[in-house]
């Protein structure tokens, strides 16, 4: 099934907002949060998987409890923009676990990259690693996180 010939319904959004809060709940326990039966709710559940709607069911963890303290937003300018330099910039950061989100940009910087590490000398090490010592990188601008007073995944459907 397609995204593109997938139709939400109300029953759908119940579901999508019901697991985005939580998705431990059981198949039978969403059932009954959203007022449909196991069966139609398992259905459901598995054409938004197929459709590409849900991505994945993950679990959050709290970063100072496994000791990742220190979040940096990372502003990356290239030298040379072409797609397939872009393209390579992304796949050179990709396989890099601190690296928790990246985005193209625009106008500005090319990405902006949140960055999640231990502390200080973790981020100089990872900076040396993947801004340092790319060819490409022609800017490296980062902002430390001093609090976070918000952190939400939830998307309002």
């Amino acid at each position: 099934m397609s995204e593109q010939h997938y139709q939400m319904d109300d029953l759908d959004r119940r579901i999508l907002n019901t697991l985005q809060l939580d998705s431990s709940h059981t198949n039978a326990e969403l059932a009954e949060l959203v007022h449909v039966s196991p069966p139609t709710c398992l259905r459901r559940v598995k054409q938004m998987h197929e459709a590409g709607i849900i991505a994945r069911q993950v679990t959050l963890v709290v970063p100072e409890k496994v000791g990742a303290r220190l979040t940096a937003i990372v502003e990356i300018t290239l030298d040379v923009q072409a797609a397939e330099r872009m393209d390579e910039f992304e796949q050179h950061v990709a396989g890099e676990a601190a690296v928790m989100q990246c985005y193209r940009v625009s106008p500005g910087p090319d990405f902006v990259l949140i960055v999640q590490v231990a502390d200080m000398p973790a981020y100089h090490a990872l900076a040396h690693k993947l801004f340092a010592a790319h060819a490409n990188v022609r800017n490296v601008k980062t902002y430390f996180s001093t609090f976070r007073s918000k952190f939400e995944t939830r998307i309002p459907v």
